[in-house]
């Protein structure tokens, strides 16, 4: 076993499986929802970028490549400055929602160039320009453009042209958990002579603002090249840097005169090292000054053209003799190779391909965006920030009945800057690629969801921190499934504790679906947007009117598979402890009244050969919104293969399940598709064999679905054939968009219009795997559609798995498909390896598009291509 594996090991063994020190820190803690005091719930408004730099946080802090205890007690990050910005880059910038043609996205080029899963090896890029910072010019171009242009990206403003920039390396090497080596190298890409100045930053977050019991820690002055930071929860730790041209402190407070107007007692404030170093404001009393809470030792560096210099320190929580042994280097190497031992174990694409690295790149990703997060809704809702007393608005607003949630975790995030809070579906996803390299860390988030500090007490999960009540779709059974898979994949043994605690906490969840989603009783359910934001033809979140009633095709499908997934659970558990049977039994005959309302209640059009959402109007004949998208494919999610050991051992199973069969069709009731194949396995899906063709068919025809990079979540027949529906008087339409959003709905910033997305993809390369595995070579289907090219499922996974990484490899000009019209800045030399990993990608070209660090779902790719080469 290689070092980082038993290093996991014995984390596994703790009671909290977590590393003490790790990438805890956000990279955007302004401007989200725990910071917001307003009275009407303007986050973005309320705490701006531009306050950021002067201003303390109530719930959590933000840095750049940053680190922190988990807890989030002391903090480290590197800050730079080019000698011409007004700010120094402490964080990452980007437009709020209103600013952006697309709502709200980062600004900046940054990578997660590498991460273990203990962190004992980290590496994160970011390039920072010689000249000004271009903010106003992002903002006032982004401003200008409609809907319907690109999103004026950083790379537009030509700063990067001449190579005018800093490459900014920050590696972290632990020595063990509680003592870490920290490299920062700074590499002048240009092809002239600049000036860098570097500030390694460590301070406290400040709790002592809002919590009086606590009490205030120190960052002392021990001598010009150590400084110990106090702190009465951590204990004492030890920062040692190498000699530095000013040594800064100050304290992590607000600037109340800029940000409120009222006098600040004290100049040492969260901005004071920013405004000596910029301004020479108060530079020598922020220099003479010995101690405080938050500190900087600052390095004037000068670089020729093409140098590199580099900046050593060591946060330790001992006092060693000699801080930086002879040797200590070494350390960098030595968890480097452990790294790429670690990966050597788990992926078998071959080593230093093109391949391997998007996969080390993505699971990188995955890693980095772990992220402490606090929030304590009833506190939030009855306390003011120091700057805005709490009023009804605020008490009665946003989330004001999830007053039981009281997070304080470390939790995988979508995104660190676009999405620093955790979303209940995109979570269950980042848990597959997260199983891959740390399970015990997978397992954990999936079970602190359905927490009693995050699950309401009438079983409804937490969907995000805009609005905890929205509904994303059930798929934490389903993951909690998959990752009991993978684990026993890579380690030969399923954790069945795991799985009996998910099952009991998701009985509850599944119960308040059939209780609130479901309201006619007919087993035909509901949801709003289910995660889709602008799927629908109009807003499937928004409220109708008393005479309508939407019943939509991908929540029943959504119940469908939960009910499946539920099963699968059940008669996995019962393998070992029959007092699961009964629970089998009864999510078998749920799925079976989900699949017949689905089949048989109005959802399917024979003449289409889809499925759709159905708005059910009073006193009218219902109408189907005959729109082809992922709402209709949901209804392949549902699939599921039983043993024949199973039936054999779970003999009260098998009978009832036999009694149910005999007794529906007797009475000419529906009963779903029941296959019986090879080695006495039964097939159990929501779709009998001719549909699952006739909608394989619209899926892998490249004029609808099938992309060269995968299937598109809208059909591209909607691109010259836009639909129409007339409503209330109210005509609505939809139109295939392949791009940016051109819509409004939930912000604007995502599209399901068009795009690929990965893990819709992922779900339907899943889902054919599994028929492929049922039906063999008894099923062939044409790919693509119309080709005369036919073959079975499991090759079709594995040609779409093929389409989807098409995106992120070079082809033979050396271009990636995800870096759209910017390919000419990915290919010049040092920047060919990076690669990038979106929210979601163009339907046409593959473009990467939203988020563009969205390492949580978007790293499934990594799990995809390592099925496919197994």
């Amino acid at each position: 076993m290689n070092a980082e594996s038993l290093r996991l090991q014995q984390n596994a063994s703790k009671k909290i499986p977590l590393e003490q020190w790790g990438p805890y820190l956000s990279e955007r803690q302004w401007g989200t929802v725990r910071e917001d005091y307003s009275h009407h719930g303007d986050a973005w408004r309320y705490f701006p970028f531009e306050q950021s730099h002067c201003r303390s946080y109530i719930w959590g802090e933000d840095g750049l490549a940053g680190i922190s205890d988990y807890f989030q007690n002391l903090c480290f990050s590197v800050g730079f400055w080019n000698g011409h910005d007004k700010v120094l880059k402490e964080r990452m910038f980007g437009l709020v929602n209103f600013e952006g043609n697309h709502g709200e996205d980062v600004k900046e080029l940054y990578y997660y160039l590498d991460n273990t899963p203990t962190h004992y090896y980290m590496e994160y890029l970011y390039k920072y320009p010689h000249k000004a910072f271009p903010y106003e010019k992002l903002r006032e171009e982004n401003r200008k453009r409609s809907r319907h242009e690109p999103e004026y990206e950083l790379l537009d403003t030509g700063i990067f042209d001449k190579d005018e920039y800093f490459d900014c390396h920050i590696t972290y090497a632990k020595n063990n958990s509680t003592d870490i080596f920290i490299k920062i190298q700074v590499t002048n890409r240009g092809s002239h002579a600049a000036d860098c100045t570097v500030l390694p930053t460590l301070w406290f977050y400040n709790r002592w603002q809002t919590e009086k019991k606590f009490r205030k820690p120190t960052i002392i002055l021990k001598d010009e090249k150590h400084v110990r930071a106090t702190h009465e929860r951590i204990g004492a730790y030890n920062l040692y840097f190498q000699k530095a041209d000013n040594l800064m402190f100050t304290e992590n407070e607000t600037n109340q005169k800029l940000v409120s107007g009222k006098e600040h007692r004290s100049i040492y404030t969260k901005d004071a090292i920013n405004d000596a170093v910029i301004n020479g404001k108060n530079l020598h009393l922020v220099k003479k000054r010995k101690h405080g809470t938050k500190f900087s030792p600052v390095y004037k560096l000068h670089l020729k053209a093409g140098e590199s210099k580099e900046i050593y320190l060591r946060l330790v929580d001992s006092a060693p003799a000699d801080p930086f042994p002879s040797q200590f280097k070494q350390l960098f190497v030595t968890r480097k190779k452990e790294a790429d031992a670690f990966y050597d174990e788990i992926l078998t694409t071959p080593k230093n391909s093109d391949i391997r690295s998007i996969q080390r790149q993505a699971l990188a990703g995955l890693l980095w965006s772990k992220q402490y997060y606090h929030y304590d809704v009833e506190k939030w809702l009855s306390s003011g920030d120091g700057i805005t007393e709490p009023g009804d608005g605020k008490k009665w607003g946003r989330n004001h009945d999830w007053k039981h949630l009281k997070n304080q975790d470390i939790i995988s995030m979508p995104d660190k800057w676009e999405f620093p809070w955790y979303a209940a579906w995109d979570l269950a996803f980042q848990c597959i690629p997260l199983a891959m390299v740390d399970p015990t860390f997978a397992k954990n988030q999936l079970l602190l969801i359905m927490r009693e500090w995050y699950m309401k007490p009438d079983g409804q999960l937490p969907a995000y921190e805009w609005n905890f009540s929205d509904v994303n779709p059930p798929v934490q059974a389903w993951a909690a499934l998959e990752v009991f898979k993978i684990e026993k994949q890579y380690t030969g043994q399923g954790d069945l504790v795991f799985l009996k605690k998910a099952f009991h906490k998701l009985l509850i969840n599944f119960t308040w679906w059939i209780n609130r989603k479901d309201p006619n009783g007919n087993n035909m359910f509901e949801g709003g947007f289910l995660g889709l934001d602008n799927i629908g033809v109009f807003n499937r979140s928004a409220p109708l009117n008393d005479s309508m009633h939407l019943e939509q095709a991908d929540g029943t499908a959504w119940m469908g598979m939960y009910a499946l997934n539920l099963l699968d659970m059940a008669l996995e558990i019962a393998m070992h402890d029959p007092s699961f049977e009964d629970a089998a039994t009864k999510f078998f005959e749920q799925f079976v009244l989900i699949a017949e309302a689905i089949n048989h209640h109005g959802m399917w059009n024979e003449e289409d050969e889809f499925f759709y959402d159905t708005l059910s109007i009073s006193g009218s004949a219902p109408i189907q919104l005959r729109i082809q998208s992922i709402v209709g494919l949901t209804s392949l999610f549902a699939v599921s293969i039983i043993r024949k050991e199973m039936m054999e051992k779970l003999d009260d199973f098998s009978k009832r399940i036999s009694w149910f069969e005999n007794y529906r069709k007797k009475n000419n009731l529906f009963w779903p598709n029941e296959e019986h194949g090879e080695r006495d396995r039964t097939l159990v899906s929501l779709l009998p064999r001719e549909r699952l063709e006739a909608l394989l068919k619209r899926v892998l025809n490249e004029d609808e679905f099938l992309s060269d990079n995968g299937i598109r979540a809208l059909s591209k027949y909607y691109e010259k054939n836009p639909y129409t529906v007339h409503i209330a008087g109210i005509d609505h339409t939809i139109q295939y968009d392949p791009g940016d959003s051109t819509s409004d709905f939930f912000g604007g910033n995502s599209n399901w219009r068009g795009p690929v997305w990965i893990p819709m993809n992922y779900l339907i390369i899943r889902s054919i795997r599994r028929y492929g595995r049922f039906y063999g070579d008894s099923l062939k289907v044409e790919f693509p559609t119309g080709s005369g090219e036919k073959y079975n499922l499991k090759e079709v996974a594995n040609k779409l798995t093929e389409r989807l990484s098409r995106m992120f490899l070079k082809d033979e000009e050396g271009k990636r498909p995800c870096f759209g019209e910017y390919h000419e800045f990915y290919t010049r030399p040092g920047n060919e390896h990076l690669v990038l990993f979106n929210e979601y990608f163009h339907g046409d070209s593959g473009k990467g598009l939203g988020a563009s660090h969205q390492t949580g779902w978007t790293a499934l790719i990594a799990e995809l291509i390592e099925r496919a080469g197994k």
